[in-house]
């Protein structure tokens, strides 16, 4: 039985003045579908190919993701008080991206940081499937982990959308995810974790991961199934793509991965989507329709 509490999200100390620049950065990023903009278009997928369009487009979403927070400044810092900071994206290094300022020397002082990941809402899995195994100790209380829903404005085509991220705390999740495999998973494998001892904020180390003892399903890390972002999860599901809840485009590409007859396909899909929008308002309805259609078409095209 566990009688450790959870760890709980920093308090942030509210006269510093990353504070509220944090805060700010946090209304940035859920104001992000406003404001993101791309120039990428994808056409002529295979139904089975939008599976595996997050390791396609994954970068190239974060990019863009940091060009459009680059061009909502006057959201985040709208008094210009940091106005020679930028947000730049760093590779194969936590994290992802730092609101930093350069200096002549070539030096630069960095303000925050943002662990940022992109989550394909037509994924087979359902649900977020990236790894996070940073340390706690390589984040400061300022740090963000912000996870960025996304689909292709028409279903099976189109320039990517982005949704609503979720953002959480990047010191507390990484606390969070080490209690979490300790002491409240199912296993009863070892669940001692190795921790790096000189882990330090924003510095550009290779061993800034923690790491488990015994981990042969090789889970560790993976924070959509320990709970702390479940509520997000569950409405990013709900959420509308085309007329039809995301949830369902993935159980209606599943089936057709699964069975080889693309008529019983139609058939189920089609039935799904009438009684699914048969309650629903008259534009929404015909966009859901127009979509299953789309997607019938690509359907009997690879069938």
């Amino acid at each position: 039985m566990n009688l450790l509490p959870a760890p709980t999200p920093p308090v942030l100390d509210p006269e510093d003045p990353r504070t509220r620049l944090t805060e700010r950065v946090r209304e940035a990023l859920r104001a992000l579908p406003a404001y993101f903009d791309t120039k990428t278009n994808i056409e002529g997928l295979g139904v089975t190919d939008l599976f595996s369009l997050n390791a396609l487009l994954a970068s190239t979403i974060e990019v863009q993701v940091v060009e459009t927070l680059n061009r909502m400044r006057s959201v985040w810092d709208p008094g210009n008080e940091w106005p020679l900071y930028s947000f730049e994206r760093q590779t194969q290094t936590f994290p992802d991206v730092l609101l930093r300022k350069r200096a002549q020397d070539g030096s630069a002082e960095v303000v925050l940081g943002i662990e940022l990941k992109g989550w394909y809402l037509l994924a087979k899995e359902g649900v977020p499937s990236f790894r996070y195994t940073v340390t706690p100790g390589a984040c400061t209380e300022w740090d963000l982990l912000a996870v960025v829903p996304w689909h292709l404005e028409n279903v099976l085509a189109g320039a990517p959308r982005a949704g609503v991220p979720g953002v959480w705390s990047a010191r507390h999740t990484a606390e969070y995810r080490n209690h979490w495999w300790r002491h409240e998973r199912s296993s009863r494998s070892d669940s001692a974790i190795v921790m790096p001892t000189d882990a330090r904020p924003h510095d550009r180390r290779e061993h800034t991961a923690d790491r488990p003892v015994s981990d042969a399903g090789h889970n560790f890390g993976r924070i959509a199934r320990i709970g702390i972002m479940q509520e997000w999860i569950d409405e990013q599901r709900r959420a509308p793509i085309a007329g039809i809840p995301a949830r369902n485009w993935v159980e209606f590409l599943r089936r057709h991965v699964d069975q080889s007859d693309p008529q019983e396909v139609f058939d189920l899909l089609a039935r799904e989507v009438e009684a699914g929008t048969a309650s629903a308002e008259a534009p929404a309805a015909a966009e859901a329709m127009e979509a299953l259609r789309r997607l019938i078409r690509a359907l009997r095209r690879n069938g």
